[in-house]
């Protein structure tokens, strides 16, 4: 028996989107959702955010909505936030009473919000005439780790919400909250009740998770910033990933790593109105824009380490120091070693940046060589697309789109659907405009602007088929819901690369050398660029990126034909490259993946030349003969 007496999935479980059909059908309750549609009634999981139950009003136009699903035929589970500003209230109340209350007390003062909810939604069902049941966390069997106040979730018990929607009831969770070994009530951090409902969804193996909110849906960027962003009627799982973690605001990271780890689908939908509002879902890549969406981090600091050595171990070293402090490092920027020394910047929320200096100054004490370096007023600013794994030349276009009103680019990072760079913060703002508007994303189909050449077709439905049996392989063998998914190594031998040192540091340059290498018809892969070095006008900047192999000779013409415009600028070469790509779900939700994987090709004797980070996936750059070295040894550290 688990928790309050109800049966808990063992562990390790099996897939728990497939938990229905184990269990569950031993008490003889209907499996519903997916695996019979048509046949059964199909399920709803419906949350409700702290300003969509704000008064009785709203409460009551809640319930009103989920009663209306009900009476067409759906099953329905609420998921509910506590009121409007409850949470801070109680948090205020908190700290009156003492200015260190214990992780524990606070989780059991703060779930009283949601349960107020609940119980205040519950009367409002009834109120129209269905019957309805009000649950606490516990009470489901949300089963979570003791880490008060960030709780993860490990398994949660479906039979009683079973039981009780067989009997025609609404179920009414509270969001935000569970249960630990103890019996002590647990909270699960920022966008808890997100995370409840998206992993409600998954172990009922419900049809559509709908987050109602107080905005349309999710939207091409902010609209406070441009007033013309764009409603996104469907967006995919990967693209919303990388919005969400970087601030997006409509939904946390923790609930889309959910969806995507269970294939829920989730719809965002505006909780005033009728609007069907945005599914977030797979997407085909036929279907994609160029750019989907664009996001700002504005508090971002940078930490840069500056004369290190060039060898095996350093980065495992710097990130191990960053790890034991579970600090959240976002952006990460190693550019190709010169004259035995390398260089590595990365960026932390800036509230964590004396944490973070803290840890680079210990990770430079244990080297015995390097110095630390801080850089604060700057914003992070991103474009996401599924777009771009087809297209040459999205980066040029960017890049240009910022020159054109005068942003210059601290750094540059890229992943395989998101180029980052690093701006001023006073300009962040001009940026995401200028971008927006160079994609054509206020338009309603925006197929964006006549961006480079389109690539030859691919089969990649294939290898998004074999890509998500291996990521369904290893939420298979998971002990814990909300363990950390890695679905592949990958291994690209025939990437090659481009170095450009000593241009100026000033807007255009950048996007100029990418205009060359667009024009080609060359697809240029991991791109890095680190601070400038340098003092006033004699500021220098250098520019690293990646090509594949077959097109090394033809990018470095065209490269060199923009350089010689600078004096003093030179360009190189390296055709004797590997790319290490580590694939996967919750790699910056979930701290140390770093240090893993730096470990273990420091332990490999392997040295990183360059890094390049985002939400689901880690790239290094290392020598060729160390490319299935390091693919193996990464596999075995991933338990692949």
């Amino acid at each position: 028996m688990g928790i309050l007496g109800q049966d808990l999935p063992s562990r390790p479980t099996t897939h728990y989107a497939r938990m229905v059909g184990s269990a569950d059908v031993s008490v003889g309750q209907p499996v519903v959702g997916k695996q019979e549609r048509g046949s059964a009634v199909s399920l709803i999981v419906q949350k409700f955010g702290g300003t969509s139950v704000a008064d009785a009003e709203r409460i009551r136009a809640a319930a009103r909505r989920a009663v209306a699903s009900h009476r067409a035929g759906h099953q329905v589970v609420m998921v509910v936030s506590a009121r409007g500003s409850k949470t801070d209230e109680l948090v205020g109340l908190a700290s009156e009473i003492t200015d260190s209350p214990s992780a524990r007390e606070m989780d059991m003062l703060l779930s009283t919000g949601e349960q107020e909810s609940v119980a205040l939604m519950a009367m409002a069902v009834a109120a129209e005439g269905v019957e309805a049941i009000s649950l606490t966390g516990g009470q489901i069997g949300i089963h979570t780790d003791s880490s008060h106040t960030q709780a993860r979730i490990i398994d949660i018990s479906t039979l009683r919400m079973r039981e009780a929607l067989k009997a025609g009831r609404i179920v009414i969770a509270a969001g935000f909250q569970g249960i630990d070994d103890d019996r002590n009530i647990t909270t699960l951090g920022r966008g808890g009740s997100d995370t409840t409902a998206t992993a409600l969804a998954a172990v009922l193996q419900a049809d559509e998770c709908q987050i109602y909110t107080d905005v349309d849906g999710v939207l091409s960027t902010d609209p406070r910033v441009v007033p013309s962003a764009r409603l996104l009627r469907r967006i995919s799982y990967d693209e919303m990933l990388e919005l969400a973690s970087l601030g997006a605001g409509v939904m946390h990271s923790r609930s889309i790593e959910f969806a995507k780890k269970y294939r829920v689908p989730v719809r965002v939908r505006p909780a005033h109105g009728d609007g069907e509002g945005t599914l977030i879902a797979d997407v085909a890549d036929h279907t994609a824009n160029l750019v989907t969406g664009l996001a700002v981090v504005r508090e971002e600091a940078r930490v840069g380490l500056v004369g290190l050595p060039d060898r095996p171990g350093v980065m495992s070293e710097i990130f191990l120091r960053l790890a034991e402090r579970s600090l959240p490092v976002d952006m990460i920027v190693q550019d190709i070693g010169q004259g035995g020394l390398a260089e590595v910047s990365f960026t932390v929320p800036e509230p964590d940046l004396t944490e973070a200096l803290a840890a680079a100054e210990a990770a430079v004490a244990d080297l015995g060589q390097g110095t630390v370096e801080q850089g604060v007023g700057v914003s992070k600013m991103s474009s996401i697309g599924r777009g771009m794994r087809s297209h040459t030349g999205v980066a040029a276009h960017m890049f240009r789109s910022l020159a054109e009103v005068g942003v210059n680019l601290h750094m540059i990072s890229t992943s395989e659907i998101k180029i980052s760079v690093l701006v001023d913060r006073d300009r962040c703002e001009e940026a995401v405009a200028a971008v927006h508007a160079g994609f054509g994303l206020h338009e309603e189909q925006a197929e964006g602007p006549d961006v480079g050449v389109e690539l030859p077709p691919e089969d990649r439905q294939a290898v998004m088929s074999e890509r998500e049996e291996l990521e369904q392989d290893v939420v298979d063998r998971l002990a814990s819901m909300e363990d950390i998914v890695v679905s592949d190594v990958q291994l690209d031998d025939e990437q090659a690369r481009i170095t450009v040192r000593g241009i100026p540091d000033s807007p255009g340059i950048v996007a100029s050398v990418f205009s060359a290498v667009a024009e080609g018809g060359i697809l240029v892969d991991m791109i890095v660029q680190n601070e400038s070095r340098g003092g006033g006008d004699e500021r220098s900047a250098s520019l690293t990126f990646t090509v594949p192999r077959r097109d090394l000779d033809s990018a470095l013409l065209l490269v060199r034909e923009v350089v010689e415009q600078w004096p003093g600028a030179t360009s190189g070469f390296e055709r004797d490259i590997a790319m290490l790509t580590v694939v996967g779900i919750g790699l910056r939700s979930h701290t140390g993946v770093g240090e893993r994987m730096f470990g273990a090709l420091a332990s490999a004797g392997i040295n990183i030349q360059m890094i390049n980070t985002s939400e689901i996936r880690v790239s290094v750059v290392v020598g060729l003969a160390d490319g299935p070295a390091g693919h193996a040894c990464l596999s075995k550290a991933f338990d692949l």
